[in-house]
């Protein structure tokens, strides 16, 4: 079964979600990165689906097929969308996966909506625990990388999605690293069907989100997968810091791996993600 529809988020804004593979089917529900979109999760929405379990993934509001309100681009109300989606689809026992902004949306999902739902927890490239450098967290990301987000946003977010596309995204950018047109293509006819003032604004939410509290909630089986050569979220103050910070989680770090490995690394990623879900 392959499927598409809109669902009404609490303010009424129009959330487009892809429905993929069999209906009776174990649930995953995806979130994905910014500026991206469900398209985003392609390569692991089809073999999941494939491999018997039902995929679900929605474009964030003002980005993609959703509609684009004026009011709403923080963690906070990502989280409550998400909600709108699950009980929409009235799903239950499911996995949530998120990558990167993603991440931090499911795993505020958990902390504002709990965990009735929710089976078990796949945190990948993810802006978890907190991003950006700040006083209670200090070895963050510099500040100066949050104000050149935003004003390159601003003066010109096109040739901002080129660059980071190209670069430090998928790791081209790296000595004998091998670009591909096609993969900066897709980042950027995504990043350019969202909103310009959404992923304006998303920048602030993705960079200064604190997620620790929400962390604290995390009593399901969790699984962090993070490139170790991620030069967008850096592992050491996310990826691993989460698995110390979550009880039980398993963390798995690819080695040299950029930011955007559910591309560069899809088959892998495909492989971790199906031996978390059969365990």
């Amino acid at each position: 079964m392959t499927n598409s529809q809109y669902v009404s988020a609490a303010d009424g804004t129009q959330l487009y979600v892809k429905d993929w593979g069999p209906k009776d089917g174990p649930v995953v529900v995806l979130s994905h990165g910014w500026p991206l979109n469900s398209d985003s999760w392609e390569s692991q929405m089809q073999f999941l689906a494939e491999n018997g379990y039902r995929v679900i993934a929605h474009d964030r509001r003002g980005h993609g097929r959703s509609g684009q309100p004026w009011a709403g681009n923080n963690m906070d109300q990502y989280a409550d969308d998400l909600d709108a989606v699950i009980r929409a689809f009235d799903v239950k026992r499911i996995t949530l996966i998120g990558f990167s902004t993603g991440g931090g949306e499911v795993t505020r999902y958990v902390g504002r909506h709990g965990t009735s739902r929710v089976a078990k927890v796949a945190l990948i490239s993810a802006i978890t625990p907190i991003m950006g450098q700040t006083p209670t967290n200090p070895n963050g990301v510099p500040t100066a990388v949050f104000d050149s987000l935003r004003k390159s946003s601003l003066d010109n977010r096109a040739q901002l999605y080129k660059d980071i596309a190209g670069g430090p995204f998928f790791g081209f950018n790296r000595p004998g690293a091998k670009s591909s047109a096609g993969l900066i293509d897709s980042f950027f006819a995504q990043g350019m069907q969202a909103g310009s003032k959404a992923t304006y604004e998303s920048i602030n939410a993705f960079f200064y989100s604190d997620f620790r509290d929400d962390l604290k909630k995390f009593t399901m089986p969790t699984l962090v997968v993070h490139g170790s050569d991620d030069q967008i979220v850096p592992i050491e103050t996310t990826g691993r810091a989460v698995a110390k910070l979550v009880s039980g989680s398993q963390l798995i770090e690819y080695a040299g791996g950029p930011h955007g490995i559910a591309d560069t690394h899809k088959d892998q990623l495909n492989k971790d993600l199906l031996a978390f879900l059969k365990k």
